[in-house]
């Protein structure tokens, strides 16, 4: 009777390695610490525009409107509750930060007609962590949208699509690209060069 519980258990073991059940599972677990990832990404460029405004407006406060829009755009971005695995959900998730990424581009561009602000040190080293966390979310996303096409293709291919189908195993939704080069390279943060355009040339 042991003899045959061994068997049994030896047997059901090859049948879900060979079948893809340990593939899907170890692929859903890639997917679940990817998504994490780009959430703790996210959440540290948040984190970084409270002060980023706040040492913006301390040279800039004529820009309002510019200032109000970056705040506004994250505190919608901070207020969704995503759920990765709801298509709806991902592209509201998506949809917002990409309404920081273009508030942050607007307030960037309005910093170059401020030479002083440019020069301050705290906005210095914002600059560079804004850099730094915005070359971290492409790095996040790029890993999590691999993760997802990964497990969607084995979810899809046979024999594994017949395994996936009796655990419930489903295709996921994923990021959507409009434009493939904006999401391979993150937005430049570059102050060092000098201005440039008729204020610079009198």
């Amino acid at each position: 009777m042991r003899n045959l519980v061994i068997l049994v258990v030896l047997g059901s073991a090859l049948f879900l390695q060979g079948c893809g059940y340990n593939t899907l599972q170890s692929q859903d677990e890639q997917i679940k610490s990817a998504w994490s990832e780009v959430l703790n990404q996210y959440q540290r460029r948040a984190d970084l525009i409270p002060n980023l405004v706040a040492t913006v407006k301390g040279y800039a406060q004529q820009e309002e409107a510019v200032l109000t829009g970056v705040t506004e755009a994250r505190a919608r971005a901070t207020q969704i509750q995503v759920n990765a695995d709801d298509p709806a959900s991902l592209a509201a998730f998506q949809a917002a930060q990409g309404e920081v990424t273009s508030a942050l581009s607007r307030l960037l561009v309005t910093v170059e007609n401020y030479p002083d602000l440019k020069s301050d040190q705290n906005f210095r080293d914002l600059q560079a962590q804004l850099e730094g966390t915005e070359n971290r979310i492409t790095v996040a996303r790029n890993r999590y949208i691999q993760s997802v096409q990964d497990y969607n293709v084995t979810v899809r291919q046979f024999p594994t699509n017949l395994t996936a189908m009796i655990f419930g195993h489903k295709v996921k939704p994923n990021f959507t690209v409009e434009d493939e080069a904006a999401i391979s390279k993150p937005p430049a943060v570059d102050f060092t060069r000098p201005a440039t355009g008729s204020a610079s040339s009198g």
